[in-house]
């Protein structure tokens, strides 16, 4: 069955100016166009639609679907099991986070008090898992089992207040990478210096023995696999390698 883009928006539920875009940005074109200047979408389209609206519930950027998708190895049943795995990772995530909500509100209500470390447990429970379902193999395969245990050991055990530092460390040098990248800063100048130094300390908050080398090691890893750039290029283009190029030149 073949459709227009009106009525491929009314099967889908996406716009059908958000169909021209992702024609435009080469994401999903028509099966054909004709004469009357009409996009045409078939059958293939409408499976690449679903695989591609799938990615987008998971938080991928349109960039990085395109990427994947178009990827010559791209195998749709791999894809198809794997985002199964990572939406029965999310129901979850989303189980415990419902959970101390919950709490919360029965100690509003005033019902038992929650303790401190409670309060924060979902929330880096949610983490650990996010980060495993996006980056645990290839942290696995790279570090090792050990490595990897221990760095999630180390994250559960924050305090509360180690927790909120390391989240505002962490977001400080997302925001930081983007001004630097806008200004045109040099990665090996002051600026870059220190982010470079920025991120030696987020990740010492999970990793209190990173090295120079295991840090550089990170951000090469964070080029070679779009899902770790599109982290640090979550609104400008080029965070990722600016960050790869200060650390790079970096000396603790």
């Amino acid at each position: 069955m073949e459709y227009t883009v009106k009525q491929l928006a009314e099967l889908s539920g996406v716009s059908a100016r958000a169909l021209r875009y992702y024609d435009n940005i080469g994401l999903l074109h028509p099966a054909r166009t004709t004469e009357a200047g009409y996009r045409i979408y078939g059958a293939r389209e409408v499976d690449l639609l679903q695989q591609i609206l799938l990615y987008r519930a998971l938080g991928l950027p349109l960039e990085t679907i395109r990427q994947i998708v178009y990827d010559p190895g791209f195998d749709r049943l791999s894809a198809l099991t794997e985002q199964r795995a990572r939406l029965e990772t999310r129901r979850l995530e989303l189980h415990r986070l419902i959970e101390t909500v919950e709490r919360t509100i029965e100690q509003e209500k005033g019902g038992i008090p929650m303790k401190d470390t409670e309060k924060f447990a979902g929330l880096k429970r949610e983490k650990l898992m996010e980060n495993e379902r996006l980056y645990g193999a290839e942290a696995r395969k790279k570090y090792g089992e050990a490595a990897v245990d221990a760095q999630s050991r180390r994250f559960s055990e924050l305090s509360e207040r180690e927790y909120t530092d390391m989240e505002s460390v962490g977001e400080a040098l997302l925001c930081g990478l983007e001004e630097a990248v806008q200004s045109g800063a040099a990665p090996t100048g002051e600026t870059g210096q220190k982010l470079a130094a920025l991120h030696r300390r987020w990740l010492c908050f999970t990793m209190p023995d990173c090295t120079g080398e295991m840090q550089r090691g990170l951000c090469e890893m964070y080029l070679c696999d779009p899902r770790f750039t599109a982290y640090y290029d979550r609104k400008l283009t080029g965070c990722a390698r600016f960050l790869r190029d200060a650390v790079a030149a970096y000396k603790a």
